[in-house]
C-alpha cells in the first residue's frame, strides 16, 4: 500500500542479518532522516533505478543528516533472491538471474559485475518458512495479523477473503517479516521516515519526489 504522506509510528525492521555495515535500527538513528530501500537481487528494476537513486541520496545528503539503509528481501524466486546471493553482490559486485540479463542488456556490467557499489549498510530480511499445508490455524494468524478490518466484513466477503490468503500462502515458501509488517506491494519499496522516528512515507515502484521530501524532512 502506498503511503505518500503518512504520521505514524513505524514497527521495526525485522534483519536476519547485517551483510554490509554495522547493525543499524530506527530506535539508533533517531536525529536523522531514514531511508529504507528495499529490494531483491532478482529484480531489475531495483538495479537499474531505485538502488542507483538510493547511491545518490547517500552520497548527497549523508553529511546533512540522512541514513540510508538497504533492506534485501524475498516474496518470490525464492532460489535466487538468498542471502548468499546477497552476500555476493555485496562482496564481488556479481548479479544474478533477471537482474543479470538485464545490466548485460544495459550495458552497466563489467566482467560479469555491476558497475555501481552500494555505499551504505545492507541487511537482509528475516524469512519465515511457511508450512505446508495451509491450514484453518495459519490463514486465521496471517488475518488477524493483515487484515484488521477483516471481523466487520459481511460473511460472503469473510469467505473470499479466506479463500484468497488461501491461494496467496499456497504460492509462498517463506514470509518476508519486514516486507510483510509495512504492507509493501513489491521491490522497489522506499521508506522514509523522519528524524523523530516517525514514518513519513511508503513507496512502491518509481518515487520521483524523494529527494524532494528528504530535503524538507532534513530541514524540519
Amino acid at each position: 500500500m502506498n503511503h505518500p504522506q503518512t504520521s505514524q509510528i513505524l514497527p521495526p525492521l525485522s534483519v536476519s542479518e547485517w551483510v554490509q555495515g554495522e547493525a543499524d535500527s530506527f530506535d539508533k538513528l533517531l536525529g536523522k532522516v531514514v531511508l529504507v530501500e528495499v529490494f531483491q537481487v532478482n529484480c531489475p528494476g531495483c538495479f537499474l533505478y531505485s538502488l542507483p537513486q538510493a547511491i545518490a541520496l547517500h552520497r548527497r545528503y549523508a553529511e546533512q543528516g540522512l541514513a540510508v539503509l538497504g533492506l534485501a528481501t524475498a516474496f518470490e524466486d525464492f532460489d535466487k533472491n538468498t542471502l548468499a546471493n546477497l552476500r555476493l553482490l555485496l562482496e564481488t559486485g556479481e548479479v544474478i538471474g533477471e537482474t543479470r540479463r538485464a545490466l548485460t542488456l544495459y550495458g552497466q556490467l563489467q566482467d560479469g559485475r555491476w558497475l555501481r557499489r552500494i555505499s551504505f549498510p545492507v541487511a537482509m530480511d528475516t524469512l519465515i518458512p511457511i508450512e505446508k499445508p495451509i491450514t484453518e490455524q495459519t490463514v486465521d494468524d496471517f488475518i488477524r495479523h493483515k487484515l484488521p478490518d477483516f471481523p466487520r466484513q459481511s460473511p460472503d466477503s469473510q469467505r473470499r477473503i479466506r479463500q484468497r490468503v488461501s491461494e496467496h500462502l499456497q504460492r509462498l515458501d517463506y514470509l518476508a517479516e519486514t516486507f510483510e509488517r509495512f504492507n509493501l506491494q513489491g521491490t522497489p519499496s522506499h521508506i522514509l521516515v523522519d528524524r523523530q522516528g516517525v514514518l513519513r512515507a511508503s513507496r512502491f515502484g518509481e518515487f520521483a519526489e524523494l529527494e524532494d521530501l528528504i530535503r524538507q524532512l532534513l530541514a524540519e
